[in-house]
């Protein structure tokens, strides 16, 4: 049976009504985790190229990606080596991927080789910094919606260095035979604090809005020209102590070949994750003790790749 398409709210980030945008973002995060950002400042020029390079990296040899194998969380992650729930699905992910950190790690990052791919480094980076000057923006609309100063995640010291991840995912259109049902990403939800997807207008994006219930009832997410696809991280929902969720999402497989680009922003390692004041009270307490977000990241990492 299709699933029915979401229908979710688009926030304009070109609206001077900025407490506007703010209420629309709360009930958004409130209702289903999941939204989408127009007029964001990031040039669909920009945004085409990166997919082209994207598209020359991952059509490669094998011997050429697997120079850049995955290591700190950057580089090449090929088919099937994420797997964010064994018991459920043996085989992975069917997906490719690559990981660029914090542009100022550059002792981490890795790159192609000029040689191979001579535009690809400068035009990631130029989109690195775009798309993390968008996730600032939103995030200080996040704390208008918390009832928040706009400045407090700032204050705070989370965007002081923020971990801005940039992922390129490929996924294959033909997955070949399995007696198991293969996902190109299986159901998850973000980890970190909010994530801004650009697609390429291929589908098989679902979303489950309410990941408590069994059966799970799954959505198409449809592509939007021109928008960012924004959706709530596990951190942000512990820091407002569950009032804005991180919905369960999934990449199925259509037979059609697949592009997409996340941008992960989560805050600074050493920035603590506590309940917000605005989000608990006598008949709320916080649901979730203190954590420093590095440490949590890590842990999350080691149990979606194996490592523990």
């Amino acid at each position: 049976m299709a699933a029915e398409v979401v229908k979710l709210p688009v926030i304009d980030l070109s609206s001077p009504d900025r407490i506007s945008s703010a209420n629309s973002i709360r009930q958004a995060c409130m209702e289903y985790g999941f939204f989408y950002v127009v007029n964001h400042g990031v040039k669909e020029e920009l945004l085409s190229k990166v997919f082209d390079e994207s598209r020359k990296f991952f059509s490669l040899h094998m011997d050429e990606k697997m120079k850049l194998l995955r290591k700190e969380h950057r580089g090449y992650s090929p088919l099937y080596a994420e797997n964010v729930d064994p018991s459920a699905c043996s085989k992975g992910d069917s997906k490719e991927s690559f990981y660029i950190g914090p542009l100022e790690r550059s002792d981490l990052n890795q790159w192609p080789s000029e040689e191979v791919l001579p535009s690809w480094r400068p035009t990631m980076a130029s989109y690195h910094n775009k798309v993390l000057s968008v996730g600032k923006r939103l995030i200080s609309l996040i704390a208008l919606s918390l009832k928040l100063d706009e400045d407090y995640f700032e204050k705070i010291g989370a965007l002081d260095a923020p971990e801005g991840f940039l992922r390129l995912l490929r996924y294959p259109g033909q997955l070949g035979d399995s007696e198991e049902e293969l996902y190109g990403a299986y159901s998850h939800s973000d980890y970190g604090t909010i994530t801004l997807l650009a697609t390429d207008g291929v589908p098989g994006l679902q979303v489950c809005k309410e990941k408590f219930k069994q059966p799970r009832t799954w959505e198409d997410v449809v592509h939007l020209n021109g928008a960012f696809i924004v959706n709530i991280g596990d951190m942000m929902e512990r820091w407002t102590n569950c009032l804005f969720r991180s919905t369960l999402h999934r990449v199925m497989p259509t037979g059609r070949e697949r592009y997409s680009v996340a941008f992960f922003l989560d805050p600074n390692p050493d920035c603590i994750v506590q309940c917000l004041e605005s989000c608990c009270s006598e008949s709320c307490p916080p649901r979730f003790p203190p954590i420093c977000s590095g440490d949590y990241m890590k842990e999350r990492f080691k149990i979606s790749y194996g490592l523990g």
